[in-house]
């Protein structure tokens, strides 16, 4: 419980100096065998991107660190409540502990909260308010796409 406390205090520090920076307030740690490996913290306003989170910013630099897209072992602790963009890029990466210090309920008032993307996602896609549509292409005589990428991976 210490441990986690003292991740949880750097990532919220990470986040208190990227506000002083101009920044929004997230940051995030990611740690292996009790070891912080990455940082992040939110850089969108800085780089115009949408997706630079603390999260995937700190998973980024864990990957490049660890020269490894898979992350079992790691944990990521963050300053905020992580969005589902970043909790599914996780996921995707194999981090299977994650905490956070500050709740959607707590960034609500401040107009930091993820909750109604959350509420949005657990509907069906059908329901949910983006136009999201299976469109197959029509192609004959070619490869299907993804049979060519497994070829590719067999012969390098």
């Amino acid at each position: 419980m210490e441990e986690e406390q003292r991740f949880l205090r750097e990532a919220e520090s990470l986040a208190r100096s990227n506000m002083e920076n101009g920044g929004r307030p997230f940051g995030a740690v990611v740690v292996k065998d009790g070891m912080v490996i990455a940082t992040g913290v939110n850089e969108m306003g800085q780089t115009g991107d949408p997706t630079s989170h603390a999260e995937l910013n700190a998973l980024r630099a864990a990957a490049k660190a660890l020269q490894s897209l898979r992350l079992e072992g790691c944990a990521v602790y963050a300053s905020g409540q992580p969005c589902p963009m970043c909790l599914a890029a996780m996921r995707m990466a194999g981090i299977n502990e994650i905490a956070y210090a500050h709740s959607n309920m707590q960034a609500e008032p401040y107009g930091l909260s993820t909750s109604a993307i959350y509420a949005e996602l657990v509907k069906p896609v059908t329901e949910q308010a983006v136009r999201f549509r299976y469109v197959p292409l029509e192609m004959q005589d070619a490869v299907p796409l993804y049979a060519v990428w497994q070829k590719r991976q067999r012969t390098s």
